[in-house]
């Protein structure tokens, strides 16, 4: 088995996860220049959506293989100030051969906060990063 099958294979839609932070004063538009206020920075949320994608596929690509960002389209719809939590959770719902699109939804503790549509590849990790170092020549 290749490990094109193998991935495809496990990869399947409906497959979600979780994660959550509490914003602190790290994640503020203020300090990541996204704006001048000391809320929770669409950045940071961008962030926090592309990492619930990336736990979706923990455990399900062959060794020698990771996935890389290549599209977010996201909302931010609502501020959230310091020290409340927030809850991004990821599902897959479309697996095209090495391209895997993600909905996903962010809440705070009162409302939902934002949603997304991501696009993230699959990539063999040592082919990609002989890339990335030819291109740094």
């Amino acid at each position: 088995m290749n490990s094109n099958t193998h991935s495809a294979n496990s990869l399947q839609p409906g497959l979600s996860a979780e994660v959550e932070i509490t914003v602190s004063e790290t994640e503020t538009a203020a300090r990541l220049g996204s704006g001048s206020l000391a809320v929770y920075a669409t950045p940071a949320l961008v962030a926090l959506m592309e990492n619930a994608a990336v736990r979706v596929l923990e455990g399900h690509l062959p060794p020698g293989q990771t996935s890389v960002g290549g599209h977010i389209d996201v909302r931010h719809l609502a501020a959230t100030p310091l020290g409340m939590q927030v809850r991004a959770r990821a599902e897959l719902v479309e697996v095209q051969k090495r391209k895997l699109t993600f909905h996903i939804q962010a809440w705070d503790e009162t409302e939902q906060i934002g949603e997304a549509r991501h696009v993230r590849y699959v990539v063999d990790v040592e082919k990609f990063m002989e890339k990335v170092r030819e291109k740094g020549k």
